[in-house]
């Protein structure tokens, strides 16, 4: 299995997917670079698989993850019950254009309605 870098050591490199998992789920959308907003899809979705699951190791497995309670406490009451019948694809990943100072490739990862 493979993985993103990003130009970051492994701890900086989680600690960053952890929180971006987390507003994603709080707010519903972020709006990041590219190649991070890939990586965070991957992450969202097994938060939400979790939360699907809805027993006591899922919650504890996403408490581990997740930085907020309060989100995981909304991921297993308000947005799991939502992809019930879904099978995968909870999140989306919109390209926007080219970040103004650098020209990074910009995106926008947010939940399907």
């Amino acid at each position: 299995m493979s993985y993103r870098k990003l130009r970051r050591t492994s701890s900086q490199r989680r600690a960053m997917l952890k929180n971006m998992a987390t507003s994603l789920l709080k707010y519903g959308r972020v709006e990041t670079t590219e190649p991070k907003a890939k990586e965070v899809r991957r992450v969202a979705e097994k938060m939400i698989t979790l939360g699907k699951r809805g027993d006591l190791h899922a919650r504890r497995q996403a408490l581990a993850y997740l930085m907020d309670e309060t989100v995981v406490k909304d991921l297993f009451d308000k947005i799991a019950p939502k992809y019930a019948d879904r099978q995968g694809g909870y999140t989306r990943v919109l390209k926007t254009g080219p970040r103004r100072g650098d020209s990074a490739p910009m995106a926008i990862v947010e939940l399907v309605e």
